[in-house]
């Protein structure tokens, strides 16, 4: 019954990382804002920014694969290893002179969602 949660809680990350690809691409510079480290539009900004929404599609379309799998050990392991993304994101966003509490409250809460999701996958 846990992992059943897992799974649904892992379609949320997987549509939540999509959309949010799918803002970097639509509103690159609301988007980078909305990160935590705004950029001033430039037209070189673009492909950056365009890079990191084709990116962020990919992995919500990659956990969207591995939910369809039903393997609940690979996909809590995988979102698991994906807990990187965010964490690192947080130190990119303080290191570049974003807000600490958007670091710890955007990318840091992720991180934790996601480690509580891959717990109900590997151990549900």
């Amino acid at each position: 019954m846990i992992a059943v949660i897992g799974y649904w809680l892992s379609a949320a990350i997987a549509l939540g990382i999509v959309l949010i690809g799918a803002r970097f691409l639509i509103t690159p510079y609301a988007a980078a804002a909305g990160f935590g480290v705004p950029v001033v539009p430039d037209p070189r900004w673009d492909a950056y920014l365009s890079v990191k929404g084709i990116r962020d599609i990919a992995a919500g379309l990659f956990t969207a694969i591995l939910i369809l799998n039903r393997s609940a050990q690979l996909l809590g392991f995988f979102i698991l290893a994906a807990t990187i993304i965010p964490l690192t994101d947080a130190a990119i966003v303080v290191r570049h002179g974003g807000s600490k509490a958007a670091a710890i409250g955007i990318h840091g809460a992720t991180a934790g969602f996601m480690l509580v999701i891959s717990g109900f996958l590997l151990f549900g």
